[in-house]
């Protein structure tokens, strides 16, 4: 059974740091891409970042740019996104996602296979 358990969310002031993890189980860890979406109350579901755990090949939305960044442990089968800077537009739930192989839309929901279960991040004072 593929399994993809999300943890390191939490509530964090704005201009402040969390480190999100995506534990992987069940599947191939290598050669494959594992992504990070988030979705606010009322809006639809963005892609965050990717990367492709052989290559390190890595995406990321405009909005994060420079201040999130996405690394792998392919040894403990785990993703890890770095939040900094974080604003309180930040505020959602944070999905991990794997998709099989190199996948062309890094950042596409419907390329992914694999949903975890999510994370809370809010950004408040």
């Amino acid at each position: 059974e593929v399994q993809l358990v999300e943890s390191g969310g939490g509530l964090v002031q704005p201009g402040g740091s969390l480190r999100l993890s995506c534990t992987a189980s069940g599947f191939s860890f290598d050669d494959n891409t594992i992504g990070w979406f988030r979705q606010a109350p009322g809006k639809e579901r963005e892609g965050v970042s990717s990367i492709i755990t052989s290559a390190r090949r890595t995406r990321y939305a405009d909005s994060v740019q420079g201040r999130f960044t996405i690394t792998t442990d392919n040894a403990k089968k785990t993703v890890y996104l770095q939040l900094n800077s974080l604003k309180p537009e930040d505020t959602a739930v944070y999905y991990c996602a794997a998709g099989r192989g190199w996948l062309r839309y890094m950042l596409d929901s419907t390329e992914y296979n694999y949903w975890g279960q999510g994370t809370q991040v809010t950004v408040s004072s």
